[in-house]
C-alpha cells in the first residue's frame, strides 16, 4: 500500500512522462536566465566602443574572453555536476553571471570588463551543461531529442525577447541600469532553480572507471554541430550589412523570420528527432544550412535574402537536439554529465571558428563569398555525419 502524496510523487517522476514539474522548473530558470543573455547583447558592443574606448578590437575581445572562457571549462563542470549535483551547479552558475553582469556596468576600462566577461562565461557555461544534463535525466529513453527540443525553446525565446527588452531599457546610454537589470533575471533564474525538487538532483553512480575529462562520445556529434555553428556564424555577422546592400532597410525582420521558424519548428517538431533518428534530421538540417547560404551568395536580391532566412530557420531546428540525444544515448549514466560538458564546448567552438574563417575570406572576397564558405562547412559537416558518427538503432518514445 502506497499513501496518495507517494502516489503522486512516484507518477510525477514516471518514465514515461516528459514535462513534469521538475521539467518545468529547469527551463524556466533556462528561460530566465537567457533574458538575461539577450538583455546584454545588446549592450556589450556600444558598452564596449563608447563607453570603454575599445573599438572593434575591444568588441571582438568582449566575445573571445566569454567563448574561450566557456570552451576552457564546460567539461569541468561535468565533473563538478556529477560532484554537488545539477541544480546547485545551475544556482551558482546563474548567481555568478548575476553578479559579474551587475559590476560589468562599473567597469573603468577594458581589461576590466573582459574579466567580467569572463566570469560570465565560467557562469554560463555552469548553469547550462548542469540544466542540460538534467533536462537528460529527467527524459524518458527515446524522448531525449524532445525533452533537449524544449529547453533549446526557452533557451531561443530568451534569447529574442531579451534584446527587444534590452533596447528600450538602454535607451541611448543607461548602460549601468541595463546591466543592473539585466543581472536580477540572473538572480531570478538562480532562485527558481531552487524550486527543481531534490529528489530529481541524483548525482552520478559512483563507477570503477573514472570518466575522462573530455568525453570521446562527444567529439564526432560535436564535430557535426561545429559545423553548423560555423556555417551559421555567417548569417549572424554578415546578414545586417548584407541586407542593406541589396536594398533592405534593416535585418531585424530577417532574424525575427529565422528565429520564428526555429522555434515552431523546434515546438510541433520535437518528437521527430527521437522518432527517425538523428542522421536524417541532422542531414534534413545541414542541406537547407547549405542552400540557405548558396542562396545568400548566388542571390543577392531581397526576396532572397527572405528564402534564406526561411531555409536557415529550418536548418537550426534540427541539429542540436538530435545530436545532444546521440551523446547522451551512447554513454552510460555515470558520465552523462562529462559528456554533455564536452558537446555543449563545440557552441563556443564552432562560432569562434567560425567567425575567425568566414570573417577572413569576407574580408577579401566580401560577404557573398564569405556564405559560399559557410555553405561549403555546412557540407563538410554532412561528410562527417555519416562517416565518423555511428548509427544506433532508433529508440522510439515510450507509449503514453
Amino acid at each position: 500500500m502506497t499513501s496518495p502524496a507517494t502516489a503522486v510523487a512516484e507518477q510525477s517522476t514516471s518514465p514515461s512522462r516528459l514535462v513534469t514539474l521538475p521539467f518545468v522548473a529547469v527551463t524556466a530558470s533556462m528561460l530566465l536566465f537567457f533574458l538575461y543573455v539577450g538583455m546584454a547583447l545588446v549592450a556589450i558592443p556600444r558598452f564596449v566602443e563608447f563607453e570603454l574606448n575599445g573599438g572593434e578590437i575591444g568588441i571582438g575581445l568582449a566575445v573571445a574572453s566569454f567563448a574561450i572562457a566557456a570552451i576552457a571549462v564546460r567539461p569541468f563542470v561535468g565533473r563538478l555536476s556529477d560532484q554537488y549535483g545539477r541544480r546547485s551547479l545551475m544556482t551558482a552558475g546563474a548567481f555568478l553571471t548575476a553578479a559579474s553582469g551587475a559590476l560589468a556596468g562599473f567597469a573603468p576600462n577594458l581589461p576590466v570588463f573582459l574579466g567580467f566577461r569572463v566570469m560570465t562565461g565560467l557562469g554560463e557555461a555552469a548553469i547550462f551543461v548542469a540544466a542540460a544534463t538534467l533536462i537528460a535525466d529527467l527524459s524518458p529513453e527515446g524522448r531525449r531529442a524532445e525533452g533537449a527540443s524544449y529547453l533549446s525553446i526557452a533557451v531561443y525565446t530568451g534569447i529574442g525577447v531579451g534584446p527587444v527588452i534590452g533596447e528600450w531599457v538602454l535607451a541611448d546610454d543607461r548602460y549601468k541600469l541595463l546591466f543592473a537589470l539585466a543581472s536580477l533575471f540572473a538572480v531570478a533564474a538562480a532562485l527558481v532553480s531552487r524550486l527543481i525538487p531534490a529528489r530529481v538532483d541524483r548525482k552520478a553512480p559512483r563507477s570503477d572507471t573514472k570518466a575522462p575529462l573530455f568525453h570521446r562520445a562527444a567529439i564526432a556529434p560535436g564535430l557535426v554541430l561545429m559545423c553548423t555553428l560555423a556555417s551559421f556564424s555567417a548569417f549572424g555577422a554578415f546578414i545586417p550589412d548584407h541586407a542593406r546592400s541589396v536594398g533592405l532597410s534593416g535585418a531585424g525582420g530577417l532574424f525575427l523570420v529565422y528565429s520564428s521558424m526555429t522555434l515552431l519548428l523546434r515546438l510541433v517538431g520535437a518528437r521527430l528527432p527521437d522518432a527517425l533518428g538523428a542522421h536524417p534530421m541532422v542531414t534534413f538540417a545541414l542541406v537547407f544550412m547549405a542552400a540557405g547560404m548558396l542562396v545568400l551568395a548566388l542571390v543577392p536580391t531581397i526576396w532572397g535574402l527572405w528564402v534564406a532566412a526561411v531555409l536557415v530557420g529550418i536548418a537550426m531546428a534540427f541539429n542540436y537536439p538530435p545530436l545532444m540525444a546521440a551523446v547522451i544515448d551512447a554513454v552510460p549514466e555515470s558520465e552523462r554529465a562529462v559528456a554533455v560538458g564536452s558537446f555543449t564546448a563545440f557552441f563556443e567552438i564552432g562560432s569562434v571558428a567560425g567567425g575567425l574563417i568566414l570573417g577572413t575570406v569576407a574580408e577579401f572576397y566580401g560577404k557573398r563569398g564569405g556564405f559560399a564558405v559557410a555553405a561549403v562547412i555546412a557540407l563538410g559537416g554532412l561528410v562527417m555525419l555519416w562517416t565518423m558518427l555511428p548509427r544506433r538503432p532508433i529508440q522510439r518514445p515510450l507509449a503514453r
